[in-house]
């Protein structure tokens, strides 16, 4: 199964794509004797970072520009670009990688460290924040950087769909046309993602999906509003889809619920935020190792918040303990 390279525009993109834009490189700075590791602070320019980029850089030379660290900076320009340099950065023996920006940013550059000894560090600088949310990384970027600089190494499950690894969560029903409408807005933040699923349930028509749980459960669905698979519990923004998803148990966890139970899920909608979504009976969850998924018609599909043109016929897997991050120790949160 290719793997897609995507872009930040409202279109979707392709699964079957495997086109991407190789951008022009950068020499790494050369290493000194005394300098026994080395890290790389990728930042995305059109992320949500409070401050200019000076004064970011400040806040972080203050707590890792220390003896024995070769620190530098680069931006990702693009997709492509961050791909480029995340992947130089695992040939050229960098040690971890930082990336300031949103779930989408840090989804693209750790699907490069899948399988590497490379760490990935996560500095929030989007509308979410699932990832960051679920660690405990504070949103605050001086207090990340503080944090991350005294954090433990841990290995965490990644997700896997028709071949594209993703850390937080994918979705493919109404939850996944919501990305449609959010990435046209001209700002970012909760209030535009939820005017943008209104915009889409206005007008959102479901289509049957049948789900198979780990080769034997078999589950039919005939108009399901949300369909998501977790790997960890945000949706981002605080909300929990799936609150007691753990990232190293090997398992990921399916969330569904149908369009015809709209009325009790608005009525227990805090429940998304209070970590008890789980306890609504209409709200079908399931954890597992593999799901396939059929739907009707091929239609785009989230995937930690960027959309892709996704087949009728969908495969969900686990990657147990793939990716190697920087967690914050606790009451270290900067």
């Amino acid at each position: 199964m290719s793997v897609p390279q995507p872009h930040h525009d409202e279109r979707p993109r392709h699964l079957s794509d495997r086109r991407e834009q190789v951008v022009g490189q950068t020499a790494m700075p050369q290493l000194q004797r005394d300098v026994r590791r080395r890290v790389l602070t990728l930042v995305n320019p059109r992320s949500g970072l409070p401050w200019s980029f000076s004064a970011f850089r400040a806040a972080m030379d203050k707590v890792w520009d220390v003896g024995g660290t070769e620190l530098y900076y680069q931006f990702c320009k693009s997709v492509a670009d961050g791909v480029e340099k995340a992947r130089r950065a695992v040939d050229e023996g960098v040690d971890i990688v930082l990336v300031a920006g949103g779930d989408g940013t840090v989804s693209t550059v750790g699907r490069v460290l899948v399988g590497t000894r490379v760490l990935l560090g996560v500095i929030p600088a989007g509308s979410g924040n699932g990832f960051a949310r679920h660690f405990g990384i504070p949103l605050s970027p001086a207090r990340a950087a503080r944090a991350l600089a005294e954090a433990i190494p841990v290995a965490i499950d990644v997700g896997v769909v028709n071949g594209l690894p993703f850390l937080v969560t994918c979705s493919m029903a109404w939850d996944a046309a919501v990305a449609r409408s959010f990435q046209k807005m001209p700002v970012r933040g909760i209030l535009p993602y939820v005017f943008a699923g209104v915009q889409e349930l206005l007008g959102y028509k479901p289509q049957p999906v049948e789900v198979i749980v780990d080769a034997s459960e078999k589950l039919f669905f005939e108009d399901p509003l949300v369909l998501t698979v977790a790997n960890l519990t945000q949706f981002g923004g605080g909300a929990l889809i799936a609150p007691k998803a753990r990232p190293d148990d090997g398992l990921l966890e399916l969330v569904v619920a149908l369009r015809q139970d709209i009325p009790k899920l608005v009525a227990n909608a805090g429940r998304l935020f209070n970590g008890t979504i789980d306890r609504i009976p209409e709200v079908i969850m399931r954890r597992f190792r593999t799901l396939d998924v059929l739907r009707k018609e091929p239609a785009p599909i989230q995937i930690d918040g960027e959309l892709f043109d996704a087949p009728s016929e969908t495969h969900v897997r686990v990657m147990p303990s793939a990716l190697r991050v920087l967690v914050p120790k606790p009451g270290k949160l900067g």
